[in-house]
């Protein structure tokens, strides 16, 4: 198959989905209207609370959600050949992840910017909401963990990466300073010194790192990036959001996007065919990097790239607390996870361009792949011409990285510079987690204040700065010593299970708040997808206990599993017994804005 095909079905899908199945989730499920004050306006604190241009906050939302898994899971899940992960990104991202992703910041800006915790203890009950804090607290810790991980094995020993990456937060901060104080709400000012700033800062990275004195400056190793990092996290949680958070999210998407756009245009220009097949022997299980079959889980390793459960901690986190106007909801929500959908296409792609044996020569370990009795064909002459040992790295960020370069460097004008490309690829990696690794360390923020505010309430106001600084310092702590220690590396299969139970789980509670408010006739938006994910997340989690923990002796990580899973299905059970008690009220009442629903939202 040619990889343009594949990025024109993409690129139908995704538009018609928008125009047609978003409009109707926008006008007719959740009945978004002009008239409804956000809690940007209501709440407006300038620090969390700031309303902010639709286009400006869909560059943040699109970076914060946009971490690893759009990324290296479909590369990942090219095991099973393109065909598997194809067809879930597309119908998956439509269907599942962009209604999850607006039905969630539909209700967290209905319920004042709560976090989904809080809005699962107004739709289901106090019961199911405060089991819920507590996995989505744990499954944050272990994804900000994890990601982090990713990070410090992209940047560590590369000043070039390391120095562009670095440099985007003194950027930002110009522009949310030029943005907030000097033109205050001159986007297109703004969006042009942060580009300039950020194109120089990539054209002098290799300078940098041919410089012996400045390559020494920007060189660290994974242990000063594992408190570099975790520092940086607690920053962007601290200082106001327009100042750092939001102006670096919103760079970022321009490097992001601008990216996947000129990928794209490569393979446009030189139409590769995928050198994988549409389905590979490893189907039915027995790969050498996923051990179980394609089905159940192709469905937990692409993860953001169709269904993402950390989306659901954005988009009741940051992003609710910046929206202007409620008919934004589907634009950001909805419209940025097609567009995520649409990187792990490009992922996916990038991974099946390359010839099989050399794709499985990277990705699995060195006994794994002798194991295969494969022959790399152009591993040894790509190692070469990106300088590096390649083969035997694990986890999906190399072959990426590979692949992009090859595509890059194939273009006629572009020839003989596939080492320039290899660490441009990497360095857009390190980019692309991080602006999820600081919104995130936010959020987690966010639920602690939420949590230590029952117990002590000035905690819960988001404007008493020691309450900011000490639940900021805690969580950071938290996610940063795994990254410090490294025991997160083989928890990595534990965050794909947890995270798409958190989905589930945000799709059910999503249902119940249609049911709540008089919309049951459209409540199978949400309960289909989510009813769907239910059974194969717990098969998978089944799986991941008794095939692949278990047997390695790994029995915390198993004991991890059952308890997410147990926590998860008392959260579905209330949930279930919430729709039933609401599907036989025998009357409706009238809210604040004359609709009429089945319940109020309790305060």
């Amino acid at each position: 198959m040619n990889a343009l095909t594949l990025i024109f079905a993409a690129l139908c899908v995704f538009a018609i989905a928008y125009r047609f199945y978003g409009i109707f989730i926008a006008n007719k499920v959740m009945n978004l209207r002009d008239d409804r004050v956000t809690p940007a306006v209501a709440l407006a604190d300038g620090h969390d609370y700031v309303k902010t241009n639709k286009f400006v906050l869909f560059g943040h939302h699109f970076a914060a959600i946009a971490a690893a898994g759009p990324l290296l899971g479909p590369v990942l899940a090219a095991q099973f050949g393109f065909l598997p992960g194809a067809l879930w990104i597309l119908i998956g991202a439509v269907l599942a992840g962009g209604v999850h992703d607006s039905i969630v910041l539909f209700a967290s800006v209905r319920h004042k910017g709560k976090s989904l915790s809080v809005i699962a203890e107004t739709e289901v009950s106090r019961a199911g909401g405060k089991v819920a804090s507590v996995a989505i607290l744990f499954i944050l810790i272990l994804t900000l963990a994890g990601l982090s991980i990713a990070v410090v094995n992209a940047m560590f020993n590369s000043p070039w990466g390391t120095f562009t990456v670095l440099a985007t937060i003194p950027i930002a901060m110009i522009m949310g300073i030029y943005m907030q104080k000097v033109r205050p709400g001159d986007i297109k000012g703004g969006s042009i010194i942060g580009v300039v700033l950020l194109a120089l800062s990539i054209l002098v990275g290799p300078y940098v790192a041919a410089d012996p004195a400045l390559a020494q400056m920007f060189t660290f190793s994974k242990k000063e990036l594992a408190i570099i990092i975790p520092a940086y996290g607690f920053a962007a949680s601290v200082l106001p959001v327009w100042l750092l958070l939001v102006p670096r999210d919103y760079l970022s998407t321009y490097l992001k996007i601008g990216t996947i756009g000129l990928l794209a245009l490569g393979i446009v220009f030189i139409h590769p065919d995928l050198q994988m097949p549409a389905v590979t022997e490893f189907i039915h299980g027995g790969g050498p990097i996923i051990p179980g079959a394609a089905f159940p889980f192709v469905f937990i390793t692409i993860a953001c790239g169709a269904l993402s459960g950390f989306h659901a901690i954005i988009g009741s986190g940051t992003t609710p607390k910046m929206i202007a106007n409620e008919r934004d909801i589907i634009f950001v929500g909805y419209g940025a996870m097609l567009m995520e959908g649409f990187v792990g296409i490009m992922a996916l792609i990038a991974a099946c361009v390359l010839v099989p044996a050399d794709y499985f020569a990277i990705n699995a370990a060195p006994k794994a792949f002798e194991a295969l009795g494969m022959v790399p064909v152009n591993l040894p002459e790509l190692a070469s011409q990106v300088g590096e040992n390649i083969q035997g790295r694990p986890g999906g960020a190399v072959s990426l990285a590979v692949g992009m370069a090859f595509i890059f460097s194939s273009v006629p004008f572009l020839e003989g510079m596939m080492a320039y490309w290899y660490h441009f690829a990497i360095m857009f990696e390190a980019v692309f987690i991080l602006t999820a690794v600081d919104a995130g360390t936010r959020v987690g923020r966010y639920l602690l204040q939420e949590m230590l505010g029952k117990v002590y309430k000035p905690f819960s106001d988001n404007s008493w700065v020691p309450g900011v600084v000490v639940t900021s310092a805690l969580f950071t702590s938290a996610w940063g010593y795994l990254v410090y220690t490294g025991d997160i590396a083989t928890i990595w299969p534990l965050f794909g299970m947890s995270n798409q139970l958190l989905a589930t789980c945000a799709l059910i509670v999503g249902t119940s708040m249609l049911i709540r408010l008089g919309k049951a006739k459209y409540a199978w938006v949400t309960a289909v997808p989510g009813l769907f994910m239910m059974p194969i997340v717990m098969w998978a989690g089944y799986l991941n206990i008794t095939a692949n923990f278990m047997p390695k002796g790994l029995y915390l990580l198993a004991t991890m599993s059952v308890v997410l899973m147990v926590l998860m299905t008392i959260v579905f059970v209330e949930a279930f017994r919430r729709w039933y008690a609401l599907l036989h009220a025998d009357h409706t009442v009238r809210d604040s804005y004359g609709d009429e629903v089945l319940a109020l939202a309790e305060d």
